[in-house]
């Protein structure tokens, strides 16, 4: 997962896990955070959106049944129109990286960690340089504060568990 961040959003491992490591009010507020998300080519992303739903209409529902009977993620989505709504709601500025992490709540850790290489792997047979490199950078880009949350929620149930069992 650090090399999907560090190849897609051209960032050093130590970047990533310093980023990895930040709250996630934190994170959302680290200018290097916004700097990134502002880098997202919005127009262009929305100009080969067509490519994209193609492409996610094609490897979600194998992704879907991975994450489901492989990863023991109970609720997926079950069909690729879920994800490809969000990603055009998130570039039409409708939805916020807030309301992707709470929808991502119930979905366990390691299966998100698990997860994103493999989805941002799923524009890899994107012909045009450009189409797939942005599609993948946003997609990173869009996982990365997953991560940032359920290793906070991780770390809280952690030093809770500590606490009650003093």
């Amino acid at each position: 997962m650090l090399d999907t961040f560090t190849k897609h959003l051209n960032l050093t491992t130590i970047e990533v896990e310093s980023l990895l490591a930040l709250s996630l009010v934190d994170f959302l507020a680290a200018p290097g955070v916004k700097q990134l998300l502002a880098s997202l080519d919005v127009n262009f992303l929305r100009q080969t959106l067509p490519t994209a739903g193609a492409i996610l209409a094609k490897q979600l529902p194998p992704f879907y049944d991975w994450l489901k009977n492989e990863l023991g993620v109970e609720r997926v989505p079950d069909s690729p129109d879920h994800t490809t709504k969000w990603v055009v709601g998130f570039l039409d500025n409708q939805e916020s990286l807030t309301r992707l992490v709470e929808l991502h709540r119930p979905v366990p850790q390691m299966a998100v960690e698990k997860a994103i290489p493999r989805l941002v792997a799923a524009f890899d047979s994107v012909e045009d340089l450009t189409t797939r490199q942005s599609w993948q950078t946003a997609v990173a880009a869009l996982c990365l504060p997953l991560v940032v949350a359920g290793r906070e929620r991780k770390a809280v149930t952690q030093q809770q568990t500590a606490a009650l069992a003093k």
